[in-house]
């Protein structure tokens, strides 16, 4: 693993290291954050559902006029990336928390969906 002046950690291809960060750890920041600001209130299932609709709108701005995009987003500026990373992050902290109100498994649920695309779509061997 190396590291770059940014204290990014890289691995051998120049892709970041990820830090393994758990649903729960995101739902219990996002539990804290919210309720220090007394925004419970207005964290129902529909109006998260809509602000998570909206951050998927800024997300497909970002890709809306780039054509193809090549994987590792190799002609990407940092800004355009650290763009990128902010509103991925803020359509992930609005599905956390909608699961969450929704008092859903969120982490669970994708296994389980996982298992039944498997199921629906099998691996076949080529002829």
């Amino acid at each position: 693993m190396e590291t770059n002046n940014n204290n990014n950690s890289h691995d051998q291809y120049g892709r970041k290291v990820m830090k393994d960060v758990s649903l729960q750890e995101l739902r219990e920041k996002l539990v804290e954050f919210s309720r220090v600001r007394g925004w419970d209130q207005y964290h129902s299932p529909r109006n998260l559902l809509l602000a998570l609709v909206g951050e998927v709108g800024e997300l497909s701005e970002i890709f809306q006029w780039k054509g193809e995009v090549a994987r590792g987003l190799p002609n990407w500026t940092s800004d355009d990336k650290e763009h990128l990373e902010e509103e991925l992050s803020d359509v992930l902290l609005y599905l956390v928390q909608l699961a969450d109100v929704c008092g859903l498994d969120l982490g669970q649920a994708a296994l389980t969906k996982i298992v039944k695309n498997a199921q629906k779509y099998p691996v076949t061997k080529p002829t």
